[in-house]
């Protein structure tokens, strides 16, 4: 099965716990904290494979998670960081979140991208040591592992993709001139997903990938007949055959064919009319000469062979020519950075929402029913300048104020 659409679901490795110790040696009256700290949860990352071929493999199993680090011990021990997992995807593989946002573009293999990033590991009392807090009793908690679903799409990755109506001879033509077996029916709509093809066709071009892609139908740019999803698979190829079906039962002229076809992939992508195309006249055998002779394209026919072997020939030197003029490509393509800084915004029930990684992280690590790390919490997030934030945002006295799962009532100093 072919699977080019999916949804999967990461979580991240929690961090683990810092510990709260005290040193207990014989002869000696006072020992200082030596909590270690938790170990940090382990980061997941997709990357792109040549050796993955779709995404079925989170059809049915869309769950990924990776380890979480443990706590932290006395004398110092710190925890077991979580190991990091490694999500293989397809290459030209598109992660989107679920509001459809693009997140990262993983085009080649090798590619990576932090999709869910771990919690960092809580620090251990002995952190807290200060000349004006000489025995903290308290330590951080672990942070939670992001978790998130995402959306992911493949776009193939070939460099000729066949392109025509229902039924023009596109699965004929990709099983002659290559080891691939797609279905072939006398019916429109026999292809329903995309079948790759390997062509050898000597030098320069050598070998080089051809993908048959489902039918197109008028109306194809606008999604009718699942076109979005057929036609995002021609994006990325090097160069466009355009069949042109010389059939007595296409039920277009061969320029209205051509015409309507070029149109969608116009509307489409304005950068496909651009892309480098060959237009060929499929299904020859069905035609008779003044029939050739008023199309006007170069003539091929899978069952019997004709004009195969020059259609192989120019793709090659097409192929060539494309991959010639390509710029190297760049290892990451997309990607949205993490927002820094503190932010306020009012929400709809007149609470104030404190937005901001630190300042949510300050809270979420810290043990705020004990006076100690609640003290800490508050002057981290005063350096944080959460204060001056409140103040500009016109927050009160009395104001409800909420900082990631904490909520307080707002008294200015």
């Amino acid at each position: 099965m072919f699977v080019d659409e999916c949804q999967v679901h990461l979580k991240a490795g929690d961090g683990g716990a810092g510990a709260v110790s005290f040193r207990r040696e014989a002869h000696v009256a006072l020992g200082g904290p030596d909590g270690g700290d938790g170990g940090k949860g382990g980061d997941i990352w997709l990357v792109a494979d040549r050796n993955v071929a779709s995404l079925l493999g989170f059809k049915d199993h869309p769950h990924r998670q990776a380890g979480s680090g443990t706590h932290g011990q006395g004398k110092r021990r710190h925890g077991r960081s979580g190991a990091d997992l490694t999500v293989p995807v397809p290459e030209g593989t598109v992660v989107r979140d679920m509001e459809g946002s693009l997140l990262a573009d993983l085009p080649e293999a090798g590619t990576r991208w932090l999709a869910a990033r771990g919690g960092e590991g809580g620090r251990g009392n002995a952190r807290f040591l200060s000349n004006h807090r000489r025995a903290p009793r308290f330590a951080e908690q672990g942070e939670i592992g992001e978790e998130r679903w995402l959306g992911l799409e493949l776009k193939l990755m070939a460099d000729v993709a066949l392109v025509g109506f229902p039924n023009a001879g596109k699965s004929t033509l990709i099983s002659r001139i290559s080891a691939a077996k797609p279905k072939v029916a006398a019916y429109p709509f026999t292809t329903l997903e995309p079948h790759l093809g390997v062509v050898r066709a000597g030098e320069p071009a050598g070998e080089f990938v051809v993908a048959d892609i489902p039918g197109l139908v008028e109306g194809a740019s606008e999604g009718k007949g699942l076109g979005h999803r057929f036609l995002r698979h021609i994006e990325r190829s090097r160069v466009l055959v355009v069949l042109v079906d010389l059939g007595r039962d296409a039920g277009r002229p061969p320029g209205e064919q051509l015409r309507v076809l070029l149109e969608e992939l116009r509307r489409y992508q304005p950068q496909l009319a651009d892309r480098p195309r060959l237009v060929v006249a499929s299904r020859a055998d069905l035609a008779d000469e003044a029939e050739r002779e008023e199309a006007g394209l170069p003539p091929v026919s899978a069952l019997t062979g004709e004009g195969i072997a020059w259609l192989v020939g120019r793709l090659g030197e097409l192929v060539t020519e494309a991959r010639a003029r390509e710029p190297r490509p760049r290892r990451v393509v997309v990607h949205r950075p993490v927002p820094s800084g503190v932010a306020v915004e009012r929400a709809a029930d007149g609470c104030l929402v404190v937005r901001g990684h630190q300042a949510e992280r300050a809270v979420a690590l810290s043990d705020l029913t004990d006076p100690g790390a609640l003290a800490y919490a508050q002057g981290r997030l005063r350096r944080l300048g959460v204060d001056r934030a409140l103040v500009r945002a016109g927050a009160r006295e009395g104001d409800r104020v909420r900082v990631g799962g904490f909520e307080f009532e707002w008294e200015p100093d």
